[in-house]
């Protein structure tokens, strides 16, 4: 398996943005003791907005199938 960290976002875990004008950035911190943090730079943010919006029709397709009986 390739060297990959993971982090297991659920509904209750605390996501805190915090936006870094003077580096271009924006920091999202997952978690409260030893929160993982994915920083994200500006021209990048539209993109991770398309590939969550994109997972998450994949979900919504996958769930219609399973109650259509597909």
């Amino acid at each position: 398996m390739p060297d990959m960290v993971r982090v297991h976002v659920t509904a209750d875990l605390p996501m805190r943005p915090l936006a870094m004008p003077f580096a271009d950035r924006v920091e999202v911190r997952f978690g409260k003791a030893f929160p993982a943090v994915l920083v994200i730079d500006r021209d990048a943010v539209p993109r991770l907005q398309e590939v969550l919006a994109e997972g998450w029709k994949a979900l919504q397709a996958s769930a219609a199938r399973q109650e259509g009986g597909e």
